[in-house]
């Protein structure tokens, strides 16, 4: 059984950063994209960025200069690094892997940021 779970999120003022991680357990096989989601209450889910398996990454234009997202393929790990927060990234923030066969989602780890 795969699962993912996320882990960072917490409460930082305005400007401040976190790191978001995300391990991934079980039999997780030829992982394509591993990216990140995040949900403000009241609005749908949306894409904040992907990392390929060959390490090209993309980002949400709210993202862009932002924030950072890496992996470790050996650790099945990726992570958000997040500068600059703002009140408006206040969200649940869901990773994702994308295999082959199928597409895994962790639980969500909330960040909030104070103004």
């Amino acid at each position: 059984q795969v699962q993912l779970v996320e882990s960072g999120g917490g409460l930082v003022q305005a400007g401040g950063s976190l790191r978001l991680s995300c391990v991934g357990s079980g039999s997780i096989r030829n992982i394509n994209a591993m990216g990140w989601y995040r949900q403000a209450p009241g609005l749908q889910r949306e894409w904040v960025a992907t990392i390929s398996s060959g390490g090209s990454t993309y980002y949400a234009g709210s993202a862009k200069g932002r924030f950072t997202i890496s992996r470790d393929n050996a650790k099945n790990t990726v992570y958000l690094q997040m500068n600059s927060l703002k009140p408006d990234d206040t969200a649940v923030y869901y990773c994702n892997i994308a295999t082959v066969l199928s597409t895994y989602w962790g639980q969500g780890t909330q960040v909030t940021v104070s103004s």
